[in-house]
């Protein structure tokens, strides 16, 4: 994995940004794409105190022609870009009838447009060099129904079939496309939606009227747990791997 180049979106918090310190520590180049700078330069600065190489690179997932300028700059910066990490992803809850049309259209424009603006851009320039590997962070509710979050699911769903058909059309030029599918994972995002003291043990127990089964585990993930599996798809050890989707979420879909 030494002297290869990574380019991670969402790199500035949660699994993005465990997703660059576990790449960074295997001696990988990571091209670190967020819109919050200040949170990006935190992440360079802890890199560098592990001896890390880690750029920060600012940028909008949403625009096709940033997304463009930006992989760009990242190859001129860094060289060919040999991994892709799809991890920008945003959360907006309410009852399906209940979302607005701006919660609707930001949560696809994050994490479904921005996959396809940025695996594009990646893609067609490993397309000529005939190497490469891809990874779109989507979510076990992309399988199974929940409450409250129909636009996250149907994103994150849209995104994982899109990544399978992409893997299914570069396969010939020998690029990999695999998804991995969180469950409830101890970050921000998480904690967000958390209401009191129970909300961490109701995500692990279950919530009955809610239709949702717990965590048979008996944990929630950490960060890492999501990173790791990344890294593994990146790897020569999946070198016979495409198309996969791999759910890291200690059994709370029930292995559907």
């Amino acid at each position: 994995m030494q002297k290869k180049i990574a380019l991670v979106t969402g790199a500035a918090g949660g699994i993005g940004a465990a997703v660059v310190e576990t790449l960074a520590g295997q001696g990988i180049t990571v091209a670190a794409v967020d819109r919050d700078g200040d949170l990006l330069d935190v992440l360079v600065k802890e890199a560098a105190e592990r001896d890390e190489d880690v750029e920060a690179f600012v940028g909008d997932v949403t625009s096709s022609a940033l997304v463009e300028e930006l992989v760009g700059d990242v190859e001129e910066r860094l060289g060919p870009i040999d991994f892709l990490v799809n991890a920008a992803g945003v959360l907006r809850l309410a009852e399906a009838r209940a979302l607005t049309d701006e919660e609707w259209s930001v949560t696809f424009a994050v994490n479904t447009t921005g996959v396809f603006f940025v695996s594009r851009a990646v893609v067609n320039r490993m397309v000529a060099r005939r190497r490469g590997a891809i990874v779109t962070i989507a979510s076990n509710s992309a399988g199974t129904a929940r409450t409250e979050m129909s636009a996250y699911a149907a994103s994150k769903a849209a995104a994982t079939m899109f990544t399978k058909c992409l893997g299914l059309e570069v396969a010939k030029f020998g690029i990999r496309a695999n998804i991995v599918a969180p469950g409830s994972t101890d970050t921000p995002m998480l904690t967000a939606m958390w209401t009191d003291q129970g909300s961490a043990r109701a995500s692990i127990e279950g919530v009955p009227e809610a239709y949702r089964v717990g965590i048979p585990l008996g944990k929630l993930a950490r960060p890492t747990d999501v990173a790791n599996a990344v890294a593994f798809l990146l790897s020569d050890k999946a070198s016979h791997i495409t198309m996969h989707d791999l759910t890291v979420d200690g059994g709370a879909a029930l292995g559907v």
